[in-house]
């Protein structure tokens, strides 16, 4: 071994942290060891190896196999030693904490008032390696490398590298920055009373949020890095104790599993984890709400959190979570009952309603009342289409409206979308293209498909209520209730990660019924759903209030 046994780094000898190292980097000889996170993170692109003893050697493999990078800074200084030992400090200024550099890193070094002067004689470049990592460095997070491929990872991440000349080992310090979005309210799942503060595009800055509120020793996260060109940093969060083994050991052989080039957001991840890919519903929950995150964490599900997009997984999921927001559990337990009982009927409508509507006017017909019949009579009076052709034509214009809506800025975005409605369905009913009641029916299923408070289910109701109509216009109410049929089995087919998607509904577990239709009270949720914990002891009983 070519370091002494008493050079240590903040207390940890330098032997160990060499091994800490190759462990994280892959063997000597280029091999990666057998942790599945090595095999995604290294780049095939990347030549593998040891570090040149030579300081100019090095920086010239380092600006010949890092691509045209003008942000790439090397800077170079003599250390105030006997022998003026040469050092080269590497790093990417777009990426990294520049005062952090100027001031832990590089003032540290070339300062006169170092904390412990070196050896005035004989001062080898181990020992000015040692000096560097023991007493000149004023950073938090310090690592020794000695393997090309977990240096070049390590600069490209934002840390700042340091080389001695003669020493085939370097420093990487911890100085990841650039610029990033500051945390804000979050977008897509907005709440009148609860947190305000929403997930950023920075995974350390999501992880402190969710640590912000689950102070607890047994709360933990597992991270990899997925992608052979991105290098994206994956988190999986869980909290020990409550977590299911099985399930977290599931998550983790999945993620293992992903072999691509990129992961440029957690859509992709889904993608790749997924239990039923050809199902239109979504069997993985995602959101943007860190106190989200927490509740779920704290039922023993897993959390999966990308680094570059606010948009963190949940695993398992079941189909009432997408009918629950954040808001229900801040508000009274009878206000948050009303609203969850409002999405559940807004879902309904938002699937059925035109095709409810097809079927009667074009089969049932004697199930409507004689007043209401000849109202609906004289308003199709003149229209040339069936219900069916009108309610498509309706419906896609709509949907063409929505989309130009989310797509075009958000000045003119929403006035489009609102205006152009109201002006598309006034000149549809002038001209006899369309009927009164249709644009009634098709702006109700619209209203009712904004009030679903996930969005990516609202996108399914959308899709599936096409499928409803065809049905509808083709056998009537026979129709919806075959495609009804044929619905509630997929549904019931349906598995997150070894969990139904219709629990605690299918099976039927009554005790878990609370939070499922309606939201019981805080003080009776005293156990958690055993399909994603052992640990089902919540909360002592007897904690209602006395009156």
């Amino acid at each position: 071994m070519r370091s002494s046994p008493s050079m240590q780094r903040r207390g940890l000898s330098l032997t160990m942290i060499r091994r800490s190292a190759r462990s994280k980097g892959g063997n000597d000889d280029g091999n990666n060891g057998n942790n599945s996170n090595n095999r995604n993170s290294g780049n095939l692109s990347v030549p593998r190896g040891q570090l040149e003893t030579n300081l100019e050697a090095n920086m010239d493999r380092i600006k010949s196999e890092v691509a045209a990078s003008p942000d790439l800074i090397v800077r170079r200084f003599t250390l105030r030693t006997a022998q003026h030992q040469h050092v080269a400090a590497v790093y990417l200024e777009t990426i990294t904490d520049k005062e952090a550099v100027n001031e832990f890193v590089m003032r540290s070094l070339m300062s006169p008032f170092l904390p412990e002067t070196p050896p005035e004689e004989g001062t080898s470049p181990e020992e000015a390696f040692k000096y560097i990592c023991d007493n000149a460095l004023a950073v938090g997070q310090v690592e020794v490398l000695d393997n090309w491929t977990t240096m070049l990872l390590e600069l490209l991440t934002g840390k700042t590298l340091l080389f001695v000349d003669g020493w085939d080992q370097c420093v990487s310090c911890s100085t990841i920055g650039g610029d990033k979005r500051a945390v804000s309210e979050a977008s897509t799942q907005v709440v009148i009373r609860g947190p305000k503060d929403s997930f950023t595009e920075s995974l350390p800055t999501n992880i402190a949020l969710i640590r912000r509120r689950i102070r607890s020793e047994r709360f933990g996260f597992e991270a990899t890095k997925i992608g052979r060109v991105t290098q994206t940093n994956v988190a999986m969060l869980y909290i020990d104790g409550i977590v299911k083994e099985e399930i977290k050991q599931e998550v983790r052989k999945r993620l293992a599993k992903i072999d691509t080039d990129a992961i440029l957001e957690s859509g992709y991840i889904e993608e790749f984890i997924e239990d039923n890919w050809s199902s239109p519903f979504p069997t993985i929950y995602n959101t943007e709400r860190p106190d989200v995150i927490a509740a779920n964490l704290l039922e023993g599900r897993i959390a999966i959190l990308v680094d570059g997009t606010p948009f963190a997984l949940v695993v398992p999921t079941i189909l009432p979570q997408f009918f629950a927001s954040a808001e229900d559990y801040y508000q009274r337990y009878d206000i948050g009952t009303f609203l969850r009982l409002l999405r559940y009927a807004s879902f309904i409508i938002s699937l059925f309603g035109p095709a409810v509507y097809i079927a009667l006017t074009t089969f049932h017909q004697e199930m409507l009342p004689t007043t209401l019949l000849i109202n609906l009579s004289g308003a199709r009076e003149g229209v040339p289409f069936p219900a069916l052709i009108e309610a498509f034509a309706m419906e896609l214009s709509f949907e063409i409206l929505r989309e130009a809506g989310v797509r075009m800025p958000r000045a003119v975005g929403q006035a489009v979308s609102i205006v152009g409605a109201l002006v598309l369905g006034e000149a549809a009913v002038q001209a006899g293209i369309v009927s009164p009641i249709m644009v009634i029916v098709v702006a109700i299923t619209a209203i009712a498909n904004f009030s679903i408070a996930a969005y990516n289910l609202a996108i399914t109701a959308r899709l599936l209520r096409f499928l409803f109509m065809i049905a509808a216009g083709t056998i009537g109410f026979y129709g919806i209730i075959l495609g009804l049929i044929m619905l509630v089995a997929h549904m019931n087919s349906l598995r997150s990660f070894g969990v139904s998607f219709l629990s605690p509904l299918v099976p039927l577990k009554f005790k878990q019924m609370k939070d499922v239709f309606v939201r019981m009270p805080h003080w009776s949720f005293t156990e958690r759903p055993d399909d994603t914990t052992d640990n089902t002891t919540r909360m002592p009983s007897g904690q209602k209030p006395q009156t």
